[in-house]
């Protein structure tokens, strides 16, 4: 039995294969500098590569928005810890964990303009809810204040309930349900 290979499907793969060795190459490469975790690095490609997976799923795939939210995540991410493993940004990275919540609100905006090809309220106000859920986070993770987010959720947790009821009724507000008539 002979296999059929194709010019273009063996391009494909060297293609591929070449692209993951300059990644690699480039990952081993800055992970060979003094004080640079190898393991982070890695990581961190990774996460990038990952990302780069998921975007071309979403392009061969016609564009499906969650192939772009994920590749966006992963890509944000990545780039992150990479950034933060060549101490470029000089954050600790057990205190940076809240910025996935920013990275995932990010990564929505993307996902529901391609979906709808108009930035809609349904995708607008949970992104907007994670960058700030995300930010308000980093401030109890940095210790920018001198109290705690248990104690701010026990004395404020009314504020907190106020706020969800708020993004419940934009998001409801932006849905328009199907069956009914436009006006």
């Amino acid at each position: 039995m002979r296999l059929f290979v194709t010019r273009r499907s063996a391009a494909r793969f060297v293609f591929i294969i070449g692209f993951l060795l300059m990644f690699l190459g480039s990952a081993f490469l800055v992970g060979t500098q003094t004080e640079i975790s190898q393991s982070l690095i890695l990581l961190s490609f990774f996460l990038i590569i990952l990302g780069i997976s998921c975007a071309v799923f979403a392009i061969r795939l016609n564009w499906r928005s969650v192939y772009l939210f994920f590749a966006a995540l992963f890509l944000q991410a990545g780039f992150f810890l990479f950034l933060n493993t060549i101490h470029i940004i000089r954050i600790e990275f057990i205190h940076t964990w809240p910025l996935l919540s920013v990275f995932a609100g990010i990564a929505l905006v993307p996902a529901g303009w391609h979906r709808y090809g108009v930035i809609k309220v349904r995708y607008i106000v949970p992104a907007v809810a994670f960058v700030i859920l995300g930010a308000g986070l980093m401030v109890f993770a940095l210790d920018f204040v001198s109290f705690s987010l248990a104690q701010f959720v026990r004395e404020w947790w009314p504020l907190l309930l106020l706020l969800a009821g708020l993004t419940l009724v934009l998001v409801s507000l932006g849905t328009r349900h199907f069956g009914e008539p436009r006006r």
